[in-house]
């Protein structure tokens, strides 16, 4: 979310002082500031700088860049800030922390040529890096279907054959007998 009346797209960007590393201070664009979930701040600028073009020469140009506030930036006497697009982004939930990013959904099915048949394949996690590029994402119900024939395997590097197996045999497998 931002604060402030205009969004990002019609803001002008205002004069902020940037600290060097080396303490010297140059006026530079501040474009968007965003809050952290630790509570620190991080500040979008633009530095001028200059480039040399392929045709030669040299041109104005602007190297963007996230400096932490206020250590690395300062204000400009007589400019207003209230204006400035401004992200306040929430802390994991706890939820997300013990779990951790979420695995994009679906699988795909990396077909095997030669002496095995058409039906020969590997099912994979969408972001397994053994999954070809490119290929048809997969519902469950279609991983499940194409798992199904004898010629395919599940990929136990991305966590197909973990996932899949207990709906194909059955949940109560490795409980022992009930």
């Amino acid at each position: 979310m931002t604060s402030g009346e205009s969004s990002p797209e019609a803001f002008t960007p205002v004069p902020v002082r940037v600290v060097l590393p080396d303490g010297q201070e140059l006026v530079a664009r501040l474009y968007s500031r965003v809050q952290t979930p630790a509570g620190s701040w991080e500040y979008d600028v633009g530095m001028p700088a200059y480039r040399n073009p392929e045709a030669g020469g040299v041109e104005a140009a602007e190297y963007r860049v996230r400096v932490e506030a206020p250590a690395h930036v300062r204000p400009v006497d007589g400019v207003s800030y209230e204006e400035v697009p401004t992200e306040y982004q929430e802390p994991p939930t706890v939820v997300q922390q013990v779990l951790g990013p979420r695995r994009p959904s679906g699988w795909v099915l990396a077909k095997a040529g030669g002496r095995g048949g058409p039906d020969r394949g590997v099912v994979h996690a969408v972001d397994c890096e053994e999954a070809p590029a490119g290929a048809p994402v997969l519902t469950l119900d279609r991983a499940l279907d194409a798992a199904q024939h004898p010629g395919t395997r599940l990929c136990s590097l991305c966590g197909a054959a973990a996932e899949l197996d207990p709906v194909l045999k059955g949940f109560e497998q490795g409980f022992g007998e009930t």
